[in-house]
């Protein structure tokens, strides 16, 4: 007899986005909106034109306190996690001791002994253990399923937010605080970072689950704000040029194979201040160092020149038909409006305008490797 699955989880907006017409779908163990009755094509050009609300709440927050923290993070990844100076926000890699990524993050620092962190939800149960088991030991490690997550993404998001949280426009990419917005009948406590996974500008928020529904309601009841589901999420950070955990990265592929080089600062990296001293370093700096012999593939993007849409795990050739990769994110962009893809391919057919053959049912569909981002990002740094 084969195990029944574990029910779904609920996001604390679950009855909210039932009530918006949200079709429902299985996501990282919760019950999760794909997309609204405007449907996926709209719900993204919205955000790219406008400001989009998305429930992340499926995502894990935890906080790392103590004076030791910082320094005990940054034995986890190959990043620079000391000098980050309180009130800003870095992206991170977890990694295994083969080099290979457990998950992507993004860290905070909100005091001195104090770091805010948000993981993926299907990563989630297994990165607080990670975290609580190496370094349980140096710092505080606490989970905080009692908050829920909102991205107000897009380029009216900062329109949007400030009438209700003045002062949230003076803050700058990848910078954040704590806020009160006021709903009119009540102040809602929030921390919130200007950042998102939309390529757009716009704000990551995290509230408290009981103030969740009265912060959602009021900011889609301004008018540059629609409901966005899960559907448009993906098709604006694919567009973005940035990966998805479990589909473009993985326990498999290294920081370097996966083209997030410039996620490594230089103080990690041989000759640096603090170069190594983070799992899977000889070989991570070994790829840094010559990565056309250390690697046998790099995340690349891809378009077709055709107007087929080339979806996940199609099979990718070379001019002589040899196999060599296979597409790990697909679809046609909404904003570009043609057939874009993620990818691994040998070094050798990495170098942008390099063309390959994607094997849709059977047939070749001509693919050239392109520089990412697919559509220019939108952050807003002052």
């Amino acid at each position: 007899m084969s195990a029944s699955p574990d029910p779904l989880l609920n996001v604390p907006l679950n009855d909210l986005h039932i009530a918006l017409g949200a079709r429902m779908v299985p996501f990282a163990g919760y019950s999760m909106p794909v997309q609204y009755p405007a449907g996926l094509i709209a719900e993204h050009k919205h955000t790219r034109s406008a400001a989009g609300l998305f429930d992340v709440s499926h995502m894990g927050q935890l906080r790392l306190v103590g004076p030791d923290a910082a320094a005990a993070l940054e034995t986890l990844l190959p990043v620079d996690v000391i000098d980050l100076p309180v009130g800003k926000q870095r992206y991170g890699l977890l990694l295994n001791d083969e080099g290979g990524i457990i998950d992507d993050l993004m860290f905070f620092r909100k005091a001195a002994d104090e770091i805010f962190v948000i993981v993926n939800g299907a990563c989630k149960v297994g990165d607080i253990a990670h975290i609580q088991a190496k370094i349980g030991n140096r710092c505080q490690v606490i989970p905080m399923p009692e908050f829920a997550l909102l991205a107000l993404q897009g380029p009216q998001a900062v329109t949007a937010l400030s009438r209700l949280a003045p002062g949230v426009e003076k803050l700058v990419f990848m910078t954040g605080g704590h806020f009160t917005v006021s709903t009119g009948s009540l102040d809602i406590d929030v921390f919130l970072t200007r950042s998102g996974y939309t390529g757009e500008d716009g704000f990551e928020i995290s509230v408290d689950a009981s103030d969740a529904l009265a912060l959602a309601k009021t900011l889609l009841a301004q008018p540059e704000v629609k409901p966005i589901g899960l559907g448009a999420r993906n098709s604006l950070r694919l567009e973005a040029g940035l990966p998805l955990y479990g589909n473009d990265i993985d326990a498999t592929t290294t920081p370097v194979e996966a083209s997030l080089n410039w996620a490594m600062q230089k103080v990690r990296r041989s000759g640096g201040a603090r170069a190594g001293g983070f799992p899977g370093a000889t070989k991570i700096l070994a790829q840094l160092a010559d990565p056309t012999r250390a690697t046998s593939r790099k995340r690349v993007g891809l378009v077709a020149l055709e107007r087929i849409p080339v979806r996940e795990h199609t099979e990718l050739q070379d001019q002589t038909g040899t196999r060599v990769g296979e597409v790990t994110s697909g679809l046609l962009g909404p904003t570009i409006d043609k057939p874009i893809a993620m990818a691994y391919l040998p070094p050798a057919l990495a170098s942008v305008g390099t063309q390959v053959n994607a094997i849709v049912r059977g047939k070749p569909v001509k693919m050239e490797v392109v520089a990412m981002p697919f559509v220019p990002t939108n952050y807003f740094r002052g």
